[in-house]
Order: C-alpha cells, then sequence, then structure tokens
C-alpha cells in the first residue's frame, strides 16, 4: 500500500523523500549496530545506505538531463529522413499510429498520497521509539553485580562453602519480588549485595547479606553460618525487643517470625562530619528459617520494612522464602 502511494507523488517530490528517510534510517541503524555490535543491524542499515545511494545517483541523472540542452534540429532532420526511407521500403504497409499522449497525472491523487505517506511516516516515528533500544543516558536497570570483584573473608572458603552476597542477591532479585510484595508496577531503586562477617565472632562466621528497595517496601535476605539452631534462637528472644513471635514450619524446616523496629540514623557531612544520635526506625517483620530440616545450626533471615511503618502479611514474607530459600545452600 505505502509503495503504491509512492508511485502516485511526483518524482521531485518522491525521490527527496526516500533520500531523506533512508538516510536517516540507515545512519541511525548502523549507529546502534557499531554501538551492541550486532551484524543483522549492521547489514540492514548497509541495506538501507545503498538504497539511498541509488536514488540519489537517480536524482543526479535527472538533474543532468535537464541541465543538458534537447537533440540539434540536424540530428531531428536525419532522425525523420531515415524514418521516411523504410516507410518507402515497406510498402503500403499500415501506417503506425499516432504515439499515444502520456497520461497525465491527477493532481488529487498525487495530494491524497502525500498526506498518507507523511501519516505513515509520522506514525513510524510515533511508534519507533517503543521497539528501538533506548539511549545511552536513559537510566539502567538495578543489578546484582557492579563489576568488582572483591576478596571474600576467610569465613567464605569453609566447607560447606557459603552463599556469598552476589549470588543471595541474584536469590533475592526475582523478575517477580514486586509482585511478590503486592506492588506489581514498581521496580527497584536499589539492589546490593554484601560479603559480610557475623559481629562478634572476629571474621570467622559468614554472614552474606542481600537488599532490594522498592518505593514502598524495603527487603533484607541475610544467612548466618553458625551453631545457634532456631530453637536457641526462639529463647534468645525472650531477653530481646522482638514482638509478635510466632514458630512455624517453613519448607519442612523450623522457622520464627517476630517484629522489631530498625535502627535510624543520620550522618552530617557538614561541622566536621559528625553524625546524630542513633533513633528507633520504623517496625520490621522478620522471618528466620533453619538452614536444614535438621536444625543444626544457622539459619537465614528475611526482612521486610517501609518507611511509612506499614508492613505486609505474613504470608508476603512465607511467598519470597518459598521462592529464595531453595536457591541459598
Amino acid at each position: 500500500m505505502l509503495g503504491f502511494l509512492l508511485r502516485l507523488l511526483p518524482f521531485w517530490v518522491r525521490e527527496p523523500l526516500l533520500i531523506a528517510v533512508g538516510s536517516v534510517l540507515g545512519v541511525r541503524i548502523m549507529y546502534l549496530a557499531v554501538r551492541d555490535h550486532d551484524r543483522v543491524a549492521a547489514g540492514l542499515g548497509v541495506v538501507f545506505l545503498v538504497f539511498t545511494a541509488i536514488r540519489v545517483y537517480a536524482v543526479i541523472r535527472a538533474l543532468r538531463a535537464r541541465r543538458n540542452p534537447s537533440p540539434t534540429a540536424s540530428a531531428d532532420g536525419a532522425a525523420v529522413d531515415a524514418a521516411a526511407q523504410l516507410q518507402a521500403q515497406a510498402g503500403t504497409g499500415p501506417r503506425p499510429s499516432p504515439d499515444t499522449p502520456e497520461k497525465e497525472h491527477n493532481p488529487w491523487r498525487q495530494a491524497i498520497a502525500a498526506v498518507a505517506v507523511f501519516g505513515a511516516l509520522a506514525a513510524s516515528v510515533w511508534v519507533g521509539p517503543r521497539f528501538m533500544p533506548s539511549d545511552d543516558n536513559a537510566p539502567q536497570a538495578a543489578s546484582c553485580s557492579d563489576g568488582a570483584h572483591e576478596e571474600l573473608p576467610k569465613a567464605y572458603k569453609d566447607t560447606p562453602k557459603p552463599v556469598t552476597g552476589e549470588e543471595l542477591c541474584k536469590a533475592l532479585y526475582r523478575p517477580d519480588l514486586a509482585k511478590l510484595l503486592g506492588t506489581p508496577g514498581e521496580t527497584a531503586t536499589t539492589v546490593s549485595g554484601t560479603n559480610n562477617t557475623a559481629p562478634l565472632t572476629d571474621g570467622k562466621v559468614a554472614q552474606p547479606e542481600a537488599e532490594v528497595t522498592f518505593d514502598t517496601y524495603t527487603v533484607n535476605v541475610s544467612a548466618t553460618y553458625n551453631e545457634l539452631s532456631i530453637d536457641q534462637y526462639v529463647k534468645l528472644m525472650k531477653f530481646g525487643d522482638e514482638t509478635d513471635i510466632k514458630t512455624l514450619k517453613v519448607l519442612g524446616r523450623p522457622a520464627v517470625l517476630s517484629s522489631d523496629h530498625t535502627m535510624k540514623f543520620e550522618i552530617n557531612l557538614g561541622s566536621g562530619g559528625s553524625g546524630g544520635p542513633v533513633e528507633q526506625g520504623p517496625l520490621a517483620r522478620t522471618l528466620s528459617v533453619a538452614l536444614d530440616r535438621n536444625d543444626r545450626g544457622g539459619y537465614c533471615e528475611i526482612t521486610v520494612w517501609s518507611t511509612s511503618g506499614a508492613l505486609p502479611n505474613d504470608s508476603v514474607l512465607l511467598n519470597i522464602a518459598e521462592k529464595v530459600l531453595p536457591r541459598i545452600p
């Protein structure tokens, strides 16, 4: 359909239009091909550029034909004499009919075709950004890997080998994590994974950690490879600030749900960089699950909180645990 409309346009409208579109698309596609190292896109860009070069050559030939003078009268006379001799030799053959006059172009059809072509180009420009790769200055999606490979603490070389912060982050940062939290339309703003060690252990107990922050909730997952069982952990909670304690089973493993306030502190970069006092932060809900069914020591904690203080249902933590725990050794 588009090709039929293009044929209705006059030569001096159609050809410059094709040259402009072909050159813009060809250069753009070649740029993306070089940036993304895409051979298919490079081939497509070459096709557009070759097509544009052919149209440019056709326009140049047409311009030269218009600038050159018409054939001389002597040449016309010689051509007429030669035609007369051929007709005399042919005898009484039928006389050639006069040349059929060239069909004139309808100006209304040309106008409608021009409007349709420009409408199609406008539609392609409008829809094109949805299918073209984004620019380099577009915000990049959050990633668990920052490209730097730091040396792991000695605790991560034990047997069985603990999971690293990056591996824990990849287990947590699932495509459906926002949906599991009940906020399917949100996108993670920050993602991180760290290779920590448990406090007061002199760096001998691995405690990797991963955290994903959304606009509504923040999810933190940590794994502690010590000898503390969930049963012992529940007994220690009686001496802490945990509230709303509830024991249960998750994937056949002992687990406990508890609530506690996070810590909030501010760092003032001015006036010598002194920090403010540590304050009580919003309430957080934590699900602690043993690393194995026999509860021989070690546990994984999944904590969810929000700056507003609102918390999701406990079923949200259970659903996240069922997705994340199988990927944690």
